[in-house]
């Protein structure tokens, strides 16, 4: 069983929520960020690695004696200590939802926001500027932005900021001219038939 890989669920974002206080208390919370991506990623590359982390069939004390032989001195304390604690609640396999929801705490304290931008063929960087110049200067934050192509899309944009996406794409303007299309043609025949049925 792999990492859970999705948006942040309220649990996750209850532990990240602990863990930003704790690290925003030692002026850590950037660095201890970091070290759980990495942690993530290395999750990511190596399967075994995800398994030890997320398997319930693994037992809770040798799990943990693995964290401490794998960690110890690698990580800082409070970010050992948090795994250790995962694993003793039975929620490492959360790991990648808290990492992300703690992401968004600690951009939030600095001001920023990330944002996927998803287009059918490479960005250029004139226009990948234009959409940061304009999302920066409509939310009042400062924007970090990750280009992505995505070969479904036929063209247009899709921004994801956390869990909140806004879909400019061709297919999003075509889904919403064929709603219109059948709300009004359906309208145009109950106006027809009644129209008949006085007649």
């Amino acid at each position: 069983m792999p990492l859970i890989e999705a948006q942040p669920s309220a649990l996750a974002k209850v532990y990240a929520k602990s863990l930003f206080e704790l690290a925003q208390n030692d002026g850590q919370a950037e660095s201890i960020l970091g070290e759980l991506e990495d942690i993530v990623e290395l999750a990511r590359a190596d399967r075994s690695f995800s398994e030890l982390l997320a398997s319930r069939l693994i037992d809770t004390d040798k799990r943990d004696a693995s964290l401490e032989r794998m960690f110890n001195g690698r990580v800082s304390g409070l970010t050992l200590n948090f795994l250790r604690q995962l694993n003793r609640k039975g929620r490492l396999a959360n790991l990648s939802q808290i990492a992300t929801a703690m992401d968004t705490l600690v951009q939030d304290q600095y001001g920023r926001i990330e944002v996927d931008v998803f287009t059918a063929t490479p960005i250029g960087t004139g226009e990948l500027e234009s959409v940061r110049t304009q999302l920066s200067a409509s939310l009042g934050k400062d924007v970090i932005m990750h280009p992505y192509t995505d070969s479904s899309m036929l063209g247009g944009i899709k921004l994801r900021m956390g869990d909140q996406l806004i879909d400019a794409s061709i297919q999003a303007q075509l889904r919403k001219m064929r709603d219109g299309l059948l709300d009004s043609g359906s309208a145009a025949v109950r106006g027809r038939s009644g129209d008949m049925l006085e007649g």
